[in-house]
């Protein structure tokens, strides 16, 4: 019989023996597994999470008890067992359920969790307002999966220790082997049981209390018995750090020995001081091929159960990441001033290979995008030539180091922003849709998206030769197939092309970056119809070809402009502060790009079909925006 079927919510897991829960965590990676390999997703995360979520509602009361998933990866089997289970095969699909926690979704998701390193300050704020509305009950953090590498996380750390008292925070390091060392042993997981036992816990305070009151010489005794214990902790644990937060530790323990979990989380239930629990899980847990290649299931398309093949079709053309990754690696062959500098993601923004055959020229500052910033604008004053390669939605975490640290003082500092744009199905934390918009507002900046994967690796050259800041952002997926140039030159800055048209046309067409493709399939269309159409591939948002856009505008007033970013102060904002500024009256507008809105998840092309930034959009805004009689009367011509 299934556990899991009848698994509708935490209430049901605490009804269940302890000798049964092993069975429900097979049954739970099993189903992570099937639906994984139809939808794509975050495999190995969720895998070596499940005994984890498991133990977490045995013991504790959600959504009273509120678990904060950091990163919500991680969550896949808090989501089954939460009342989800039904819907969970709908997970990253369009209208289905998110790949992430989101408080929109479920009571049990605490926070809306997406990118990475926020669960101990989000956590500390709940149990704060817990404090202040004479709530008792608890707030648990559980952060992992790298995301201990991030200074947030030690900020919120800080302020937790400082500001403690009856906040009632738990915080489970989830140590999957991926960030810090797997320092786990049977005296480690026998001291953090027997550390965290109720009464020990009251007698260790009622001693500390008594050695206080002696006189004269209690607060020394009492210090000289705290540093024994904490001394006699560190030797055999790796908690010093944070004991020295002001955290009561207890760990490494054995993330997947449930009884053991089971133990220890009720022990430190009731524990007043902030707690963090250090538990060492196995990424991809359960699953042989994801054990063996977590890097690889991290995050991953359709693959074969039996053999954890990719299902994905091998004969196409490279994806824009691959063709970034070769670039990289030709012209640091021939300019030595080039590093790279990425976040944590080397392989998915393609810098394994410049990892391993320049290592020294690598650096992975982990996931600290801000320090990684400010780290590649040292790089650039010392003469060398920083590409920070970050996907667009994390480089948004260091919007105040691009400003202030790279563009007051000019420096050479190359942004390559993977995942431009609609990126698909992880949905709204990660799209790449806000680029465009900030980066054109700082001074000294240089953006700019191609329009190919043979465009790109010209863009990447110009920046390399740039004396100054310059991004180039490029969506996520497979690239054109276009032929690519033996000789890679740069670009002139600020030049667009015209690509079709240019004198008597009926409507001009200006896109960005992937958008031109969708321009160039709608003129097809257009033509079709009866209108004729100017087809202009932008190249730069900042600075704008002016000569050439104003030029344009004047022969042609008719405009549309097309954008995978959102249309408050993007690439269609430039263009119509370019032709208002230049004296341009007398002409009409629409500008085709992300309202103001949040983009949810879903396949690329139907997100772009529903936001109405594909070719049928221009299509129609080119429709509406021609008179009737001119399209009566071409077809007389005709």
């Amino acid at each position: 019989m299934s556990l899991l079927d009848n698994i509708n919510g935490p209430d049901d897991v605490k009804r269940l023996r302890r000798s049964q829960l092993n069975q429900l965590a097979e049954e739970i990676r099993r189903t992570i597994v099937e639906v994984v390999a139809h939808n794509g997703g975050h495999l190995a995360p969720s895998l070596g999470a499940v005994d984890l979520a498991i133990a977490l509602h045995y013991v504790f009361d959600s959504p009273t008890d509120k678990i904060i998933w950091d990163v919500g990866h991680q969550a896949y089997a808090h989501k089954l067992l939460t009342g989800r289970r039904d819907d969970f095969a709908t997970i990253r699909q369009h209208e289905g359920l998110s790949g992430f926690t989101r408080m929109s979704e479920s009571p049990h998701d605490a926070f809306t969790t997406g990118h990475s390193s926020t669960s101990i300050s989000a956590a500390l704020g709940i149990a704060s307002a817990k404090h202040l509305n004479n709530e008792r009950s608890k707030t648990i953090a559980v952060i992992g999966d790298g995301s201990m590498t991030a200074g947030l996380a030690y900020e919120g750390l800080n302020q937790a220790g400082d500001a403690h008292k009856d906040k009632q925070l738990i915080v489970i390091l989830n140590d999957n082997e991926m960030s810090i060392a797997p320092n786990v042993g049977a005296l480690s997981s026998f001291l953090s049981r027997t550390f965290s036992a109720r009464k020990l816990q009251d007698l260790r305070k009622e001693i500390g209390e008594f050695l206080k009151s002696l006189p004269k010489i209690g607060d020394d005794v009492y210090q000289w018995a705290k540093r024994s214990e904490e001394s006699f902790k560190t030797f055999v644990t790796p908690g010093m750090l944070f004991e020295a937060f002001n955290f009561d530790y207890f760990g490494p323990i054995n993330g997947h020995n449930l009884n053991h979990l089971i133990d220890i989380l009720v022990n430190i239930r009731d524990i007043q001081d902030p707690v963090l629990l250090h538990v060492i899980t196995k990424k991809g847990k359960g699953y042989r091929p994801a054990e063996k290649n977590p890097v690889h299931f991290h995050g991953c398309g359709r693959f074969d159960v039996s053999t954890g093949e990719c299902l994905t079709a091998q004969v196409q053309p490279p994806s824009y990441t691959e063709v970034f990754g070769e670039t990289m690696v030709r012209l640091a062959g021939q300019d030595s001033r080039i590093v790279a500098v990425t976040a944590a993601m080397p392989e998915g923004t393609g810098l394994t290979q410049f990892s391993q055959q320049y290592p020294e020229r690598f650096f992975d500052v982990g996931i600290a995008e801000q320090h990684g910033v400010t780290f590649a604008a040292g790089l650039a004053t010392e003469g060398l030539k920083p590409v920070v390669a970050i996907y667009s939605t994390f480089l948004q975490r260091a919007f105040d180091q691009i400003i202030h640290d790279v563009c007051i003082e000019k420096l050479p500092v190359v942004f390559a922003l993977d995942r431009g744009g609609i990126v698909g199905e992880d949905g709204a934390t990660h799209h790449g849709l806000f680029d465009l918009s900030y980066l054109r507002n700082m001074p000294q900046m240089v953006v700019m998206a191609p329009k190919d994967e043979n465009e790109l690796r010209r863009m990447l050259l110009t920046g390399i030769q740039h004396d100054g800041p310059i991004a180039l952002r490029y969506p996520r997926g497979t690239a054109l197939g276009v032929p690519l140039d033996e000789t890679i030159t740069p670009l002139a800055i600020g030049k667009g092309e015209v690509l079709h048209g240019g004198h008597t046309d009926d409507i001009l067409v200006l896109a960005i970056g992937q958008t031109v493709t969708e321009a160039v399939r709608a003129r097809q269309d257009l033509l079709a119809a009866g209108i004729n159409v100017c087809v202009v591939n932008a190249r730069f948002v900042k600075p704008l070809d002016k000569d050439l856009i104003v030029s344009l505008a004047e022969r042609i007033p008719r405009i549309i402009t097309v954008e995978d970013n959102t249309k408050q102060g993007g690439f269609g904002s430039a263009v119509l502060e370019t032709l208002i500024d230049n004296g341009l009256s007398q002409f009409e507008m629409k500008r085709l790009g992300i309202d103001d809105v949040f983009v949810g998840h879903g396949p690329q092309q139907l997100l772009r079909r529903i936001h109405k930034i594909d070719a049928a959009a221009i299509v129609t805004a080119a429709q509406q925006m021609v008179p009737r009689s001119h399209l009566q009367a071409t077809a007389t011509q005709a």
